[in-house]
């Protein structure tokens, strides 16, 4: 007998719909074609196990299954629970009248009980598209699946609840969740505040341009000048969710398998924040098995990179198209993934090994020559894309004293979107381009139009610093961020001047 079910093999964030086909005939033997790794070639053993402990069985006849397209690579264990049914139905151990109507996936236990799958959110997308009537999987992934609307999803915990619904002897509960509750709820609710930062208003003044044109950052300044807790605050004043970014941003953690078991949507933007041993792959994602990595994972969020000296150099570069680009492609002999990247950067570091050059209090222990070297780890093509250089210095006791109310998150928040809303207007006919810093360099030309005084300012700052074409065009869209933020329509001088300001690094003079 001929059984047919279907599973979903996900690549990159997008599934792909696997039908398994199963073939009982007479005979004694056991064949699963179609491409399965050797997780899914295990599934044999787990399902005898799991079937045996609930009361059935594998049937000792010749068992043929395909698993189609059969040039799509299977991976993963998540494959069971659809072999099983299918094997099942095949042999007339369940009604086979339903099992072709849902999409079945989940990882079985030897006792029966089911472990949770990656992808669950894209696998759900997938099985709406194909028309299925509803989707059977973990109960740990059911949340997450819920989000999709017009198709039932019915989170499991044992094999045993499924057989007996497609034998009509039991009913599965939907899975059903208020996704404006769900989401707009806890849009906002955030446990840090930047109120709780003493002092440091040229940081804020910088981290609040920054989020209102998504320009990437940079923190220089010696330990305990208050770098990390600043770069953790950047968030609360990024412009809210929107619904499509959120649906993004969790399929991507949700293919990763970082999505909680009671998360069905994320609602807070990302902050990742991976430590400087972090490898080049698992920076910017691949694998034998691709998964995406940490710039991704920071996709509609925060990337930040403390210490940033210390990271290895063919890390660091290996940024440097996925900062442009927005996205990063992982090729391999027989397919190819690509995995959104487009997050805001924001490095940390000292200005030097001992930590203290330019502290206003504590004297430098470096050697000459040190603290250039030591700036040197960062290459040139990587700070040329990062638009603001911040200096941060230590806070004063008086500062830090103070029982002065500063600016909280939700006020800086607020004139970060009114900003975005002036660029979301602006970009209305540009795909993919949200902010100023996403520009191209036609779109700079048409709204970064500059008076003859602020282009001999700009280039005196050229020649003085010694800048690139693209340190020109980071200051060009820093500015009209700038100008966003006053509500001015043209580009001022003073615009020009704040945003020359933020090059640092490219001054020859910093380090000695």
């Amino acid at each position: 007998m001929l059984v047919k079910t279907y599973g979903c093999a996900v690549f990159g964030i997008d599934a792909t719909i696997i039908t398994v086909e199963v073939n009982i005939t007479n005979g004694v033997n056991f064949f699963l074609v179609g491409l399965p790794d050797n997780a899914v070639k295990e599934s044999q053993q787990r399902i005898q196990a799991a079937l045996k402990n609930n009361g059935y069985k594998i049937p000792i006849k010749e068992i043929t299954i395909n698993m189609a397209p059969a040039d799509i690579r299977k991976e993963g264990s998540s494959y069971d629970l659809t072999l099983a049914m299918g094997i099942l139905a095949a042999s007339g151990q369940i009604a086979s009248d339903k099992v072709s109507d849902y999409l079945i996936m989940g990882e079985l236990s030897l006792d029966g009980s089911l472990q949770p799958i990656k992808g669950a959110l894209s696998i759900a997308m997938e099985a709406k598209k194909k028309g299925l009537k509803g989707i059977i999987l973990p109960a740990q992934n059911a949340r997450e699946a819920a989000i999709v609307q017009g198709i039932d999803v019915y989170g499991v915990e044992n094999i045993k609840t499924v057989i007996d619904f497609f034998n009509g002897d039991g009913a599965l509960h939907r899975t059903e969740i208020d996704i404006d509750n769900e989401f707009y709820s806890s849009l906002l609710s955030s446990s840090i505040d930047f109120k709780d930062v003493k002092g440091q208003q040229n940081i804020k003044r910088a981290f609040e341009i920054a989020a209102a044109g998504g320009h990437n950052v940079i923190l220089i300044g010696p330990p305990g000048a208050g770098k990390s807790m600043l770069a953790k605050r950047l968030p609360t004043i990024l412009p809210p969710l929107n619904i499509e970014e959120a649906l993004e941003t969790t399929k991507i953690h949700s293919v990763s398998g970082s999505l909680g078991s009671n998360e069905s949507i994320m609602t807070q933007r990302p902050f990742r924040k991976p430590h400087h041993t972090i490898s080049d792959v698992a920076l910017v994602g691949g694998g034998m098995y691709p998964q995406p990595g940490e710039i991704s994972l920071a996709h509609n969020g925060v990337l930040f990179l403390d210490e940033l000296p210390e990271y290895k150099r063919t890390v660091l570069e290996v940024m440097r198209q996925p900062l442009e680009d927005r996205r990063v492609t992982i090729s391999r002999a027989k397919f190819t993934v690509e995995y959104p990247a487009s997050f805001m950067l924001v490095a940390a570091m000292n200005p030097c090994p001992c930590g203290y050059y330019n502290h206003p209090e504590k004297d430098c222990l470096c050697s000459p020559g040190i603290v250039q070297k030591y700036l040197n780890k960062i290459s040139g093509p990587l700070l040329d894309r990062i638009d603001l250089h911040v200096e941060v210095t230590p806070v004063n006791f008086d500062e830090l004293a103070s029982k002065e109310n500063t600016e909280s998150s939700d006020t800086i928040r607020t004139r970060v979107i009114e900003a975005r809303k002036v660029q979301e207007k602006r970009f209305t006919k540009d795909q993919h381009v949200f902010c100023n810093a996403q520009m191209e360099s036609k779109k700079l030309k048409e709204v970064c139009e500059i008076s003859d005084e602020s282009k001999q300012l700009l280039k005196q700052a050229m020649e003085s610093l010694g800048l690139s074409a693209r340190a020109y065009d980071r200051i060009l869209k820093v500015a009209r961020t700038i100008a966003d933020l006053e509500k001015s329509s043209a580009i001022e001088t003073n615009h020009i001047a704040e945003a020359i300001q933020f090059r640092s690094l490219d001054r020859d003079t910093w380090a000695g």
